[in-house]
């Protein structure tokens, strides 16, 4: 696994002044890399798009719709019951009354275990680091130049600075997973040393 260090950048302009202020400083070419990352959600992960598999918001839809079906059916076959002791109704009539109320119930319950999971997702009940969108430039670096690295990305005007570990290959971050939380860096001013060799 490589070393990696990388920022955000708003505009390509930016973080390419940014790389030449990285080759200036010593590191090479095939160590520097940049990309654009979508906006969150946008990733395509899966087939039909989107991040992730599910809506957190609809993790407990099941239980709500499970909990909806038996009380909707009790509801429905007292109600169907009512129906056929006041107006002397066929006995299907509980039946259906029964499976009308088991479905309106679980539509209900699956309804309210959404709205309550919604509650749950307000923006200021989560805490959790989440990438945001730009450009983002990635160093491949060693531990005696991280430091080095992530002052000049700081120096450029670089956001979000972050460390990672992943596979760098043919001078690009190969294993780039947009969807991870970043490992925030702080730079070292007194990383000022040229790196004394070419990175692995």
């Amino acid at each position: 696994m490589s070393l990696i260090v990388a920022a955000r950048f708003t505009t390509f302009p930016a973080a390419e002044d940014a790389a030449e202020r990285l080759f200036a400083a010593g590191f090479v070419e095939e160590d520097v890399s940049l990309f654009f990352v979508n906006p969150r959600g946008q990733h395509a992960r899966y087939p039909i798009g989107g991040d992730q598999n599910k809506d957190a918001a609809s993790v407990d839809v099941p239980k709500g719709a499970g909990m909806g079906v038996t009380v909707g059916a009790v509801i429905g076959a007292i109600v169907g019951v009512g129906i056929f002791t006041a107006f002397s109704a066929p006995v299907l009539v509980s039946a259906i009354a029964a499976g009308v109320g088991a479905y309106i119930g679980s539509l209900i319950g699956a309804m309210y275990r959404t709205r309550d999971n919604d509650t749950n997702m307000r923006p200021e009940r989560v805490h959790y680091e989440q990438r945001d969108s730009g450009v983002l430039l990635a160093v491949h670096v060693t531990p005696d130049t991280q430091q080095q690295a992530a002052q000049v990305l700081r120096d450029a005007g670089g956001a979000s600075i972050e460390r990672a570990t992943g596979r760098w290959q043919q001078g690009r971050w190969a294993d780039f997973d947009p969807t991870r939380p970043p490992q925030p860096v702080q730079a070292d001013r007194s990383a000022g040393d040229r790196p004394r060799e070419r990175h692995a």
